[in-house]
């Protein structure tokens, strides 16, 4: 049932005069960090202050006396916020709830709140606010957790199927001969595979609960780059793909640890290759890697014309055991986001849905 009130909102729009606000709590909405809606007992649209105005992206003073069916009905609001709107009107109005969560098209986050009832005299007061920060450190306070969880996770994993792991592939050498003579070799070999491929999932939980200390060495940017492309470029003609690498118009030279920065690259440059081979289309697939000097840091950057990450999935990308592979341990990208994070860096990420993704790594150069 849809309450009078309810009905009042999506009535048309009608002329409003407005009533003798007190100045001094005006000037005080106008100025807070939330966006206002107010609409009185009518449905009628009475109040909304500058920064609801920019939210919604309209011009100063366009909504005044307007219901919610005249707001959807404006030229100006895109696409995109009048799903927004209505979503919103649907989850507070309807369902009762008082409070409503989204994200924009920037990806940013925000938080809806409805107060209503008699303290509020028949009015209906929409307060929006940014989150954003607030979801940034909920999001860290979520991925420490799981690293110290991970932590303790890895020791015991290690202990307790490291030595059996062992035990299992030295006898499995010894019935090598036997299955030769029985001509079953081929299951020893995807045993003994079987058996490395969990030694490795079993060392990148070691890695990325207790990282080593970064090993610190002059690293020269084109050098770093140049040796990547080695190791990849073979692997990379067989699933498709070719790398492009941009030569560096000027020498660069950062300080760590060159093992662990080659992990990182090396990983990025291995996802985008399986980003590409997982598309959609028939188009060759790109793999662009190259670096710039942006004041004190340099900016190495991996792009792929792969099939893309939607929000969701950038949102959780760097968080333990998240991961969209199915054989993937979601360990990959933590690991590397933390390495980066030690040499005193980070990483952005940027995708879109069938057109690619692109990472950067900042970090600091030796001036």
């Amino acid at each position: 049932m849809i309450s009078q009130y309810q009905e009042s909102l999506l009535l048309p729009a009608r002329t409003f005069q407005s009533g003798p606000m007190n100045t001094t709590y005006e000037d005080v909405l106008e100025h807070i960090d939330s966006g206002i809606l107010l609409f009185d007992e009518e449905g009628v649209l009475t109040f909304v202050n500058k920064q609801m105005y920019g939210i919604l992206g309209l011009n100063r003073h366009s909504l005044l006396g307007c219901t919610l069916i005249h707001l959807l009905s404006n030229i100006q609001l895109n696409r995109f916020k009048k799903k927004q709107v209505l979503r919103g009107y649907r989850e507070m109005m309807k369902k009762g709830k008082p409070s409503y969560e989204f994200v924009d098209e920037y990806g940013r986050y925000w938080t809806v709140s409805l107060h209503c009832g008699e303290e509020m005299k028949g009015c209906y007061l929409f307060t929006f606010k940014e989150i954003s920060d607030y979801k940034l450190i909920e999001q860290t306070a979520y991925q420490n957790d799981s690293l110290a969880m991970l932590g303790k996770l890895s020791a015991s994993i290690a202990h307790e199927i490291r030595n059996p792991l062992t035990s299992i592939r030295g006898f499995i050498q010894l019935l090598h001969p036997h299955l030769h003579q029985l001509g079953k070799e081929e299951y020893a070999k995807i045993i003994l595979a079987e058996i490395d491929r969990a030694n490795d999932i079993i060392h990148e939980f070691l890695t990325s609960s207790k990282p080593s200390v970064p090993q610190v060495a002059m690293i020269p940017v084109s050098a770093l780059l140049k040796e990547v492309v080695l190791l990849t470029e073979s692997e990379a003609l067989m699933k498709g793909c070719e790398i492009n690498f941009y030569p560096l118009q000027e020498d660069m030279i950062i300080s760590g640890d060159i093992k662990q920065m080659k992990q990182v690259v090396l990983n990025m440059i291995r996802n985008a290759m399986e980003a590409i081979t997982e598309k959609i289309d028939d188009s060759i697939g790109r793999i662009e890697l190259g670096a710039s000097r942006e004041g004190a840091e340099v900016r190495i950057f991996i792009s792929d014309n792969g099939k893309g990450m939607d929000i969701c999935t950038l949102d959780r990308l760097f968080s333990p055991f998240f991961t969209t592979k199915e054989n993937g341990t979601g360990l990959g990208l933590s690991v590397s986001d933390r390495i980066i994070k030690n040499h005193g860096g980070c990483i952005s990420v940027s995708s879109r849905i069938n057109e690619g993704t692109r990472f950067v790594i900042s970090l600091p150069l030796i001036q």
